[in-house]
């Protein structure tokens, strides 16, 4: 450690901070933006297209990108929604029925002012230039797209009913008249080409008679094939080269000073471009032309980006632009290109821009990115002495604001945003700041830990002092933590499969925006998900897993809002004399738990409470749960002796899995203070009714248009209350049957649910639990209105309960299958065959089998379970087929395991895990 010091520069931690607060505080002027669209037009764009240049069928594929996820985290953050694509649509829906000018201001937050391409395709959905000066402290400006002006012309000369034969030359006249305007209007703060996207940056040089030549014969064909009425693009490049030149010429010869800048679109954009002619280098020829017009090259040319940055550095009238790759490239990859940039060209040649479109979320996650990407590596270059932390300011300020103050000549001053009111609107906020805000008025936490849920379904943990913990956030360093890659290998005694090693490492990233208190006192947790060493997913980290579930729904336009209940046993601990750790005599080893005493223990009954110790434990259960935010809806007697449930309120679904574990760690833990054994065993006592984790479940659409207003956030998903999740309100339960896009997501349920089960009953004690006429869900595949007997209960319209999924499930696996299986059934438009099951389907004729389509019975075992989920080729692929291969293999080892133990031993063995 002393030696990694050593090699530290010599700023102070005051003087980082200090550079921090300079990347928070800048204003923004965003020389490279497009107008926003109208309220009414929101709809017609993909909001999937913030985060990539695909288009058509390929955006779909952007939700397994890095940048898309990252969006979803920090938008997520943002709009304090859940943590997945589905719950962030929601959410943008909502401010935009509740307060569209509300949430545009925050997302253009620290803008000074926009100078906006408003040359776009579909204009008439987009608000003028003028109308964002709401938005911005000083007014916008314009920056015309010079193929637009020169394309709106031949349409208007080639439709109009003067036109006589060649109108080449009038076209030209037009064209330079406007252009010449332009340069003299106040409201237009440059010029732009997007010549890469048509013919490419390679322009020819323009020997006048050989290529005008060449531009009119060209020029003629375009008039000769007709149908003008709706030209929109110059694809002919005599024609777009002429065009570029004749601006270069018209700037270069204008009286104005300083001249008003051409900008070039360079690298990355949708396929409409060739890459290969959209490197900046093609334009060194046209650059040596002309010395005096200023040339900003847009995008930072990526992937070129050190063309970009030479071409800068070399030319005097060259400008580097390093937009758009917020947020279209991962973070990784944008630290690396702001370092490339910085590797050779001077701070005072390089501007910053959104890039925003369409969507006033493209500019908060611009913003955002750029100021997290900006402070981890300026801040890095101030501690190990690359650059003082006076200079990097001076970088900062150079870069966002003074550089475009200074090319477009615009009379703006530069004014720090207010530092008193916190962050500006829509600026990154570090962890550090996010671990700052949920520990106010809070004593200061003594551990954090980071949780994960293994294939087993054993909760794990590493556990970091706080004071190191904070110690690395505010360094700047990663809270990551490495964890073998054996950790899927294991079952729970840490036996590692046959055919994996401890060897490699994955990095457990915690998730701040799931930071919840406890579960002890003194202690704050988060989930992780696993990440390789260069940042992409796991394949066997089960939330991710959920995420992708998660996203899929997204893509198929469906959006979900998960419940659990907590069904629970507790039992009094008793000693064990006499018995070896390794002695596997049942029946004394049965003496280790004892029921709870009773006067007579049922389902809802009230005399129980009254006993003392467990009605205090029941309600700092309650409280404790309240006190991190997590309001319990119902708590109830089960029929069990010393049985309970505790019913959870709706989240989206990571959120939900990541709730339930924490809550199930926060119940246990007071039990066990309270001198309790609490067990979610499926059936911890052979002779009563066996515990379930019960799962509600409602989908709805994501509308193009924003939802009704949620009339509460907090609704019942339990049996005494049918409640539509989605809506929060009272549905008629004998109302029509499903609909058929509801049918279609419960179809493709029960028609995997075979495969399912390996994720839902993962344990042998699961098939101990699941029986007929036990109010357990039974054994077949089936759906029934209101019965407790059915692998699926539907409550009310879209609401359904899944009741074949208990406490020895990993809950992120459990509901990723369910999801997975439900959206494809939906996608695929499956019809629900099976009809609604109003009895126990064990006690059905075959006859009436046949006619409700319950011809599957749910497996009978673990192995049976897994070989089922082997066979679904569907959803092992959208699983992944290296989880449910690894998945698999846990298992199988698992029960052998278990499979060497007596009855009541591993019935003692399960409870004291679970």
């Amino acid at each position: 450690m002393a030696s990694w010091v050593g090699m530290r520069g010599t700023a102070t931690p005051a003087q980082v901070d200090a550079v921090s607060r300079a990347i928070r505080n800048t204003p923004i002027i965003d020389h490279h933006a497009h107008p926003l669209l109208k309220l009414d037009a929101l709809a017609k764009k993909p909001l999937l297209a913030i985060t990539t240049e695909a288009t058509g069928d390929a955006i779909d594929s952007a939700t397994s990108s890095l940048p898309h996820l990252r969006a979803v985290r920090q938008l997520a953050a943002a709009l304090g929604c859940g943590y997945s694509w589905e719950s962030v649509v929601a959410a943008i829906e909502e401010r935009r029925l509740e307060g569209p000018e509300d949430w545009t201001a925050y997302c253009l937050g620290g803008i000074e002012t926009l100078l906006l391409d408003d040359g776009l395709d579909d204009e008439d959905d987009a608000n003028t230039f003028s109308w964002h000066d709401d938005y911005t402290r000083s007014p916008c400006k314009r920056i015309v797209r010079i193929e637009k002006v020169a394309a709106d012309i031949i349409r208007r000369l080639g439709t109009s009913r003067d036109r006589k034969g060649d109108v080449f030359d009038e076209w030209l006249r037009e064209f330079d008249t406007e252009i010449r305007k332009a340069i003299d209007d106040p409201d237009v703060a440059g010029f732009k080409s997007v010549i890469g996207y048509r013919t490419g940056l390679d322009i020819t040089d323009w020997p006048a008679e050989v290529s005008e030549a060449h531009a009119r014969a060209d020029f003629r064909d375009i008039l000769d094939a007709g149908n003008l009425r709706d030209f929109k693009r110059l694809q002919t490049k005599s024609l777009n080269d002429l065009v570029v030149h004749h601006v270069a010429r018209l700037i270069r010869d204008s009286p104005s000073r300083p001249k008003k800048p051409l900008q070039f679109h360079t690298g990355l954009g949708d396929n409409d471009l060739v890459l290969a002619r959209a490197s900046p280098s093609h334009l060194q020829p046209f650059i040596r032309l002309y010395p005096t017009v200023p040339i900003v090259l847009l995008h930072a040319g990526y992937p070129f980006t050190r063309e970009t940055g030479y071409l800068a550095s070399v030319y005097e009238n060259v400008y580097a632009d390093i937009g758009e790759v917020f947020p279209f490239v991962s973070q990784d990859g944008q630290e690396r290109l702001v370092r490339e940039i910085l590797e050779i060209c001077p701070w005072t040649k390089i501007l910053w821009s959104t890039d925003g479109h369409w969507f006033p979320e493209t500019y908060l996650l611009a913003i955002m990115q750029m100021r997290e990407v900006f402070e981890t590596v300026l801040c890095d270059y101030v501690r190990k002495g690359h650059i003082g932390w006076q200079a990097a300011i001076a970088l900062v300020r150079n870069v966002l604001f003074k550089n475009a103050r200074k090319l477009y000549n615009l009379d703006i001053e530069f004014i720090e945003l207010d530092e008193e009111t916190g962050p500006p609107p829509g600026s990154y906020q570090s962890d550090a700041e996010l671990l700052q805000a949920f520990l106010k008025d809070q004593p200061t936490p003594d551990f954090v830990r980071i949780f994960w849920n293994d294939f087993t379904a054993t909760q794990r943990m590493r556990m970091i002092p706080f004071r190191r913990f904070e110690s690395l956030l505010n360094e700047g360093l990663s809270t990551d933590i490495g964890i073998t890659t054996a950790a899927f290998a294991l079952i729970q005694n840490d036996r590692l499969l046959p055919n994996a090693c401890p060897t490699g490492e994955y990095r457990l990233h915690p998730d701040f925006s799931s930071l919840k208190k406890g579960p002890v006192e003194g202690h704050i947790s988060m989930a992780g998900e696993f990440r390789e060493q260069s940042g992409a997913q796991v394949p066997y980290c089960p939330r991710s897993v959920l995420q992708r579930a998660v996203e899929y729904g997204a893509q198929n336009n469906l959006s979900f809002r998960i419940g659990f209940e907590i069904e629970f046993l507790l039992v009094e601990r008793g000693a064990l004399p006499n018995i070896k750790p390794d002695d596997r005599s049942g029946n004394a080893a049965s003496s280790q738990y004892s029921t709870l005493t009773t006067d007579g223990h049922a389902w809802s009954v009230s005399r129980y409470f009254a006993n003392p110790r467990v009605a205090t434990l029941l309600r700092d259960m309650v409280s404790a749960l309240a006190d991190t935010g997590i309001h319990v809806e119902q708590l109830h007697a089960e029929s069990a002796t010393g049985q309970f449930e505790l019913v959870l309120p709706p989240y989206p679904p990571v959120e939900a899995a990541d709730t339930l574990l924490h809550a199930r760690d926060m119940m246990s833990a007071l039990a066990t203070a309270a001198g309790f054994k609490l067990t979610l065993h499926p059936k911890p006592l052979p002779e009563a009714c066996g515990t379930a984790s019960h799962m509600h479940i409602s989908l709805a659409p994501i509308r193009p248009s924003p939802p009704p207003r949620r009339k509460s956030s907090v609704v019942s998903t339990t049996a005494g209350g049918d409640v539509d999740l989605t809506t929060s309100t009272t549905v008629d339960t004998a109302a029509s049957p499903p609909s058929e896009a509801h049918g279609s997501f419960y179809a493709g349920v029960l028609k995997h649910l075979r495969a399912i089960a390996a994720f839902t009953y993962s344990s042998p004690a699961s098939y101990e639990r699941c029986s007929d006429g036990t109010w357990s869900g039974g054994r077949w595949v089936a759906w029934g209105t209101q019965n407790r007997e059915t692998a699926l209960r539907r409550i009310a319209g879209p609401h359904w309960e899944v009741r074949c999924l208990d406490g020895l499930a990993n809950p992120y696996l459990a509901v990723a299958a369910v999801l997975f299986a439900g959206v494809k059934g939906y996608s695929d438009g499956e019809a629900l065959v099976w009809g609604d099951c109003e009895i126990d389907p064990a006690k059905l004729t075959e006859n009436d089998r046949a006619e409700l389509g319950v011809t599957e019975m749910l497996p009978g075992s673990v192995a049976e379970a897994l070989e089922a989920l082997k066979q679904d080729e569907e959803m092992v692929e959208m699983m992944g087929p290296e989880l449910v291969e690894r998945y698999a293999a846990v298992k199988e080892m698992e029960l052998e395991f278990l499979g060497e133990m007596g009855g009541e031993e591993r019935r003692r063995w399960l409870m004291e895990r679970y």
